[in-house]
């Protein structure tokens, strides 16, 4: 659904939510006008300084080069080379949301007035993002500690060297001192990572609704979700989810007994391994709203002080770790939902035939569902491993450590990719198991949500493949986070 409204950008108030409506529902950026002309104030500032002194990337090289000092008539020439020198991505395009995501958090992030870039390459972000220009930047090339290739691909577009993959702008100037400034970002990074951050959130949220589905087809007790229990190991993460599935399944007349003195770990620890994964995703949306506010830029030019501040806060060790943990944990919830669908298709446990099969003695049923899950389970896993167990030594050893930020965000999407296959399979297991029981699920908002899953989902008693099922399902479970 398009979004017609404007995201106000100020380099401060940029939130998460705002990054999403621009980057896929085409909402439009609106720079304020005190941010302009402190991004003015920090240009001037920076060639000012420059003129007086050494400052990296300005009147220097870049890298190991840093101490080779820049002729300052040949300036215009050096912003040049240097962008076509590090706008060497390759791989596959990113996508046009990944992109626009970029280009607003950079535009945000210039608003903060650390870069001292020309003003008019913010006026161009915004220009691009309220016509729906996309520059063509390239996947690869980035290792958490600036986002070098991309972001030189998308100023070279903005000047009128490199093609743009959707509209177009006319040519912009790139002035002396611009090139290292505009690119000193890791933007495109954050940019996977957000939109990342977003669809887990929301799977996470549709988890409670397929979990309370499960709980109810098999006849789960309550006590594992009391407000009692919860209060004496008080994690907020966990505290919330037995609260989010009470509130699913509340009902007139208190919480229905469940069949058994204590349920499977699938729904008996779901708030303890559900709850460390809601955490690290605040974790995470903590973690990229300060870095889309920030103005990290090295050399940072700072108008308040009128000082010239070289450092390193392009490393990106906050977010990779953040990354590294959502994923850990998004892991263990993954395996309890594969620990759930087991349950569901186990007479024992829901009094129903094996594999909920409604065929001849020896229908298969949803047997496939257990392989595909766990399939996806392992892909998950290995997605799952850490990516800060590595690092790099370049620029002739002067650059000698980097974060992978870039691949944590990537290994995540991956990862959340999997796990709504995992959810999916669920799913489909949870309804056909009411159906076939003719159990009404308890409580009014997850009998609401099951009428809404049961109008998407077929039930279909025959054997019959189950592909279309599975992709109907992973598209449902996110309209279940709304429940």
């Amino acid at each position: 659904m398009a979004d017609h409204s404007r995201v106000f950008v100020d380099g401060a108030g940029l939130r998460c939510a705002d990054v999403v409506r621009v980057a896929r529902r085409s909402a439009s950026a609106e720079l304020d006008a005190g941010a302009l002309d402190r991004a003015e104030r920090a240009f001037l500032f920076a060639k000012e300084t420059g003129a007086k002194r050494a400052v990296y990337g300005r009147t220097t090289g870049v890298g190991a080069n840093r101490h080779a000092v820049v002729d300052p008539a040949a300036a215009d020439e050096h912003g040049l080379r240097l962008l076509r020198s590090h706008a060497g991505g390759t791989g596959d395009p990113l996508p046009d949301t990944v992109v626009r995501a970029a280009m607003l958090i950079r535009l945000n992030q210039l608003a903060a007035a650390g870069s001292g870039v020309h003003p008019r390459l913010l006026t161009a972000l915004e220009t691009a993002l309220r016509v729906g220009a996309v520059p063509l930047v390239h996947s690869r090339g980035a290792i958490g500690t600036g986002d070098l290739t991309a972001l030189a691909e998308v100023a070279l577009t903005l000047a009128g060297f490199r093609p743009w993959a959707v509209g177009s702008l006319d040519p912009v100037p790139i002035s002396p001192g611009d090139a290292l400034a505009f690119i000193s970002s890791n933007a495109a990074t954050l940019a996977e990572a957000l939109l990342t951050w977003h669809d887990l959130d929301v799977l996470l949220r549709a988890s409670h609704v397929v979990a309370a589905l499960s709980y109810c087809a098999l006849g789960g007790s309550p006590e594992a979700f009391s407000e009692v229990v919860h209060a004496r190991r008080p994690h907020r993460g966990s505290v919330h989810a037995a609260a989010e599935v009470r509130r699913l399944l509340a009902q007139d007349g208190g919480p229905t007994p469940g069949r058994r003195l204590q349920d499977p770990f699938g729904l008996r620890a779901f708030p303890q391994v559900h709850g460390p994964a809601l955490d690290a995703v605040d974790n995470l949306e903590r973690v990229l709203t300060i870095d889309v506010n920030a103005a990290t830029e090295n050399p940072l030019i700072d108008i308040d002080s009128n000082e010239v501040y070289h450092h390193g806060q392009f490393s990106t060790a906050y977010l990779a770790l953040a990354l590294d943990h959502v994923r850990a944990a998004l892991h263990h919830v993954a395996e309890l939902s594969t620990a759930r669908l087991g349950d569901l298709v186990e007479p024992e446990l829901t009094g129903l035939p094996p594999f909920l099969a409604a065929g001849p003695v020896g229908s298969s049923g949803i047997m496939i569902l257990e392989y595909v899950a766990h399939d996806a389970l392992g892909q998950l896993r290995h997605a799952a491993s850490p990516v800060t167990l590595g690092t790099a030594v370049i620029s002739r050893g002067l650059e000698d450590h980097a974060s992978f930020s870039t691949h944590a965000a990537r290994s995540a999407h991956a990862a959340v990719a999997a796990y709504r296959t995992v959810l999916a399979c669920e799913l489909i297991a949870a309804v056909r198991a009411l159906r076939m029981g003719e159990t009404e699920p308890r409580g009014t908002v997850v009998g609401q949500a099951f009428r809404h899953a049961a109008r998407s989902l077929p039930l279909i008693a025959e054997d019959h493949p189950l592909s279309e099922e599975i992709a109907r399902a992973e598209a449902l479970v996110g309209e279940l986070a709304r429940f």
